[in-house]
């Protein structure tokens, strides 16, 4: 099973996602379900923020003084019977901003998956790194939001 810890930073996130915890608990229940990802037992944490905070944390470990979408911290630590993979920080003004020419929940989607594909361990510095990566969010995606 994976799992995730909500860390609810702004209180602006609550427009648009009125229940975080579930909201996430129900996708990762999908992906769980999905063929590369069973009986995996892994648990990260998902921090809520603004722009204000993502550009503190950008300054702060990757030296660009600019708010960014998101930003993952691999960790991996082995625990008991699961695996701690790092944190994931979401910037809401990003994702609120792209939701006006989409939906608020599939801009949130996309940005969640790729910070678990970097704490997953993968990155897209080269080319053929970042058309692998949009090849599997793309498919991570499709698959969690699939209509049954």
């Amino acid at each position: 099973m994976i799992r995730a810890n909500i860390i609810l930073d702004k209180k602006i996130w609550k427009k648009k996602l009125k229940r975080p915890e579930i909201y996430f608990k129900k996708k990762l229940n999908k992906l769980s379900r999905l063929s590369t990802f069973k009986n995996k037992s892994q648990e990260f944490t998902v921090f809520l923020t603004n722009n204000r905070k993502m550009k503190v944390l950008n300054s702060k470990f990757r030296n660009k003084n600019i708010s960014t979408d998101v930003l993952s911290f691999p960790l991996k630590i082995k625990l008991k019977n699961k695996t701690y993979l790092g944190d994931i920080a979401i910037s809401f003004e990003i994702i609120n901003k792209r939701a006006k020419s989409s939906n608020f929940d599939h801009e949130l989607d996309k940005m969640w998956i790729h910070g678990y594909l970097h704490l997953l361990g993968h990155d897209h510095k080269k080319n053929k790194d970042y058309y692998l990566m949009k090849k599997k969010e793309n498919l991570i995606f499709k698959k969690l939001n699939k209509i049954n």
